[in-house]
């Protein structure tokens, strides 16, 4: 089963409040914790991760020695309507997830060229980035598997 949590509305992170944070980052980490694994979704901005995914991921991961993200296994996709979809992006999540001891799914790799893969509906349309995300999420659940075992 695949659940949703929508990071939108997380204040901006001040280490000020990490110890006494916000309810919805304590619904954040609880959600974290709970979780076999973590699938992040991201576009790219700016050559990177948007802003309001490193706020989640900053706010998760504190305060220190108190992270939700350690260990846990990690898997990243992402659409974007550049050539090379989300490969900056998820270059620099990939760094993030080393930092703080994600166990990340290495391949493969789904980085969708938006503009040549969805219809004017926003539905996926392209087989071979169908069968990529299949994949990776198989190998999500398997690496999943293995912390569990």
């Amino acid at each position: 089963m695949i659940e949703i949590f929508e990071i939108d509305g997380l204040p901006g992170f001040n280490q000020d409040d990490e110890k006494n944070p916000p309810e919805k980052v304590t619904e954040l980490k609880a959600k974290i914790r709970a979780a076999d694994a973590i699938l992040i979704v991201t576009p790219e901005y700016n050559y990177s991760v948007p802003g309001v995914l490193k706020n989640a991921i900053d706010w998760a991961s504190r305060p220190s020695g108190d992270s939700a993200w350690n260990g846990k296994a990690v898997a990243v996709m992402g659409a974007s309507v550049g050539v090379i979809g989300t490969a900056r992006a998820q270059y620099h999540l990939r760094q993030v997830f080393v930092f703080l001891d994600m166990d990340a799914v290495n391949q493969p790799e789904v980085m969708i060229n938006a503009s040549k893969s969805f219809d004017d509906q926003g539905n996926l349309t392209d087989q071979q980035t169908k069968d990529l995300i299949g994949k990776l999420l198989a190998n999500l659940v398997k690496k999943a598997g293995k912390r569990k075992a």
